[in-house]
């Protein structure tokens, strides 16, 4: 069944360890993981300093148009889109069919080493999504059509 599985405690923690571990290796300031019709999943790093949730609806709306773009090119997708500024640039990355990666990091960062340390986050995070499905294969949430802006309180349920 597609969708975002349900999220058990043990599923959040390795989320935020694999967040974690990307900061500190990449040296970025804040990453998220965003279901890709809006909703935040998960955030760590100095998100106090960003709007993280209307970041993830428009990055969900770039990457949306983007994946577009692909195929009018004729690709079956773009794996990433790389957006660079002044002060911060922004990695947005394909994990799955139903979740992004976003990355906020310093323009001062290589984008090849912030995308280096990415594909072990994209890796980690798939599998374990892969995992929780397995747990509930016909089950999924739903977060655009539950319209919730913090889904911390769904996911952080024990099993």
């Amino acid at each position: 069944m597609p969708g975002l599985p349900p999220l058990i405690a043990e599923d959040v923690q390795v989320l935020d360890a694999a967040l974690d571990d990307l900061l500190r290796k990449s040296e970025a300031t804040a990453a998220l993981i965003i279901d890709k019709g809006g909703p935040l999943i998960g955030q760590r790093g100095a998100v106090d300093q960003f709007d993280t949730t209307t970041i993830s609806a428009l990055a969900a709306g770039s990457f949306c148009a983007t994946q577009a773009i692909a195929g009018l090119l004729g690709e079956a997708d773009f794996a990433s889109i790389y957006q660079q500024g002044e002060r911060y640039s922004l990695l947005f990355c394909n994990i799955d069919e139903n979740v992004l990666l976003i990355v906020i990091f310093k323009a001062e960062l290589s984008v090849g080493a912030v995308k280096y340390y990415a594909a072990a986050t994209i890796r980690q995070v798939g599998g374990q999504l892969h995992a929780a499905q397995q747990r509930a294969p016909e089950t999924s949430v739903d977060l655009v059509s539950m319209n919730v802006l913090d889904v911390s309180s769904i996911f952080r349920k024990q099993p």
